[in-house]
């Protein structure tokens, strides 16, 4: 683009842009020429020669009488190049500016369009991103929906097997019952049978024994009364079997039974367990008594128990048998029990034996604890959890009044006959017998 300035007298400045001032394509004749390039575009001043200029038309008399003068002319043309001049420069400036301005202009346009193409890449990003979640979402969904299924279908699974189980627990304990009575009516037979057995040998032996051993026999039946099982064998009867035994200083009497075999003989037994044949979930009271049959399984009694051992010194010999076939006892130098008002407290001293090498039995000694006498140190009643009467500690590693179980039911049974140094918590033992002596005999 060209811009054009022309010049002419009477002082007035044509500017045409893109075209000349004089007609498309043509310049005036005689006229001088000042041309500048800037940049693409180029800029033509055009001023008039000297030699034809002619003084301009005076129309009043004054100056129509004044003398035209030429060096002024001159002059006022110098002044005119002069602004001319100035003028140029100033619009140089202005054109740089605009450049810059452009450039800038076209800078900006530039950035942003690179704006433009980022935000619309960040754009088809985010939408695809969006695509993604939605769709991740749905899957999310489809998964959960599936689980909640599963879950539900794994719920009523549940409830159908607890119900199963529940079934089957209950036939099993009814089919317990009927074993336990089963055993009991059989031990029953068992013991009238091994009772009328012994009636039959001892008549027999009184008849072909001497004197010495028919008084012997007739001293049992009469049950002459002694005051512990050591007391009867130093007086000559040394056959096992049930005896009378009396409180000491007083006439009240006691059935015991009296092993006059192991060890020497002169054992009083304390308690015996062999076939679940006696109910050992006993009160207080009949702890404190004694219950059972002393030929079969029995609890020979705490009042009993205590005043003899507070007498003299005693030793306790426990013995333990298991389903095996294996046998382990446990002997303590030294017992005693307390009085009913210190709740028939147990003390031992001086452990030996095969049954363990730490006493099942707590030390130092507990309380002794019924199902209707909380005496144990636990905040739950372990006589009611593990059922019997016995010395608990917190529940304690032992209980040899507990619950009896017959073969293959007596494994994981925690309430069950336990000793726990011997064979573990959950282990029910087949027999047990607690019987003391003087340490003296």
């Amino acid at each position: 683009m060209r811009l054009s300035v022309y010049f002419t007298w009477g002082c007035s400045i044509v500017l045409a842009a893109g075209y000349n001032a004089f007609g498309k394509g043509a310049e005036p004749v005689g006229k001088k020429q000042y041309q500048v390039q800037h940049g693409p575009c180029s800029y033509t001043f055009l001023l008039p020669e000297a030699d034809s200029c002619r003084p301009p038309y005076v129309p009043n008399a004054v100056q129509r009488d004044a003398p035209l003068d030429y060096d002024d002319s001159v002059q006022r043309l110098q002044l005119l190049e002069n602004i001319m001049e100035n003028n140029t420069q100033w619009l140089l400036k202005v054109l740089n500016q605009t450049t810059r301005l452009e450039l800038q202009l076209l800078e900006h346009s530039l950035s942003t369009n690179k704006l433009e193409r980022q935000i619309s890449v960040q754009t088809n990003e985010i939408t695809k991103l969006q695509e993604k979640n939605s769709f991740l979402e749905k899957r999310v969904l489809e998964m959960e929906d599936k689980h909640t299924l599963q879950l539900k279908s794994i719920k009523d699974e549940k409830d159908q097997l607890q119900v199963l189980v529940a079934r089957q627990n209950s036939i099993i304990e009814e089919l317990e019952k009927q074993l336990v009575t089963a055993t009991v009516n059989n031990s029953v037979l068992q013991k009238q049978q091994h009772d009328l057995m012994e009636t039959v040998h001892n008549l027999l032996t009184m008849i072909s024994t001497p004197n010495s051993a028919k008084n012997n026999f007739i001293a049992k039946e009469e049950q002459i009364s002694f005051k512990d099982c050591a007391e009867a064998f130093k007086s000559g009867l040394t056959t096992s079997g049930i005896y009378t035994l009396t409180f000491p200083n007083t006439a009240q009497e006691k059935k015991a039974y009296c092993d006059m075999e192991s060890n020497g003989g002169g054992w009083t037994v304390l308690q015996r367990r062999e076939d679940g044949s006696v109910d050992f979930h006993r009160t207080w009271k009949e702890y404190k008594i004694g219950f059972g049959d002393p030929a079969g399984e029995y609890w020979l009694g705490n009042e009993f128990v205590s005043q003899l051992t507070n007498q003299k010194r005693y030793v306790l010999k426990i013995i333990l048998k298991d389903w095996e076939g294996n046998e382990a006892y446990t002997l303590y130098d030294q017992f005693y029990l307390a009085s009913e008002e210190q709740k028939y407290r147990i003390h031992l001293k001086g452990l030996t034996g095969t049954a363990g090498k730490i006493s099942s039995i707590s030390q130092p000694g507990n309380d002794f604890s019924t199902k209707d006498a909380d005496n144990d140190k636990c905040i739950c009643k372990c006589s009611q959890m593990l059922t019997g009467g016995w010395w608990f500690d917190a529940c304690g590693p032992s209980n040899l009044n507990g619950m009896y179980y017959p073969l293959r039911q007596n494994n994981n049974k925690f309430n069950g006959i336990k000793w726990y140094y011997w064979k573990g918590s959950g282990y029910s033992l087949k027999a047990t017998t607690m019987m003391i002596r003087p340490a003296d005999f």
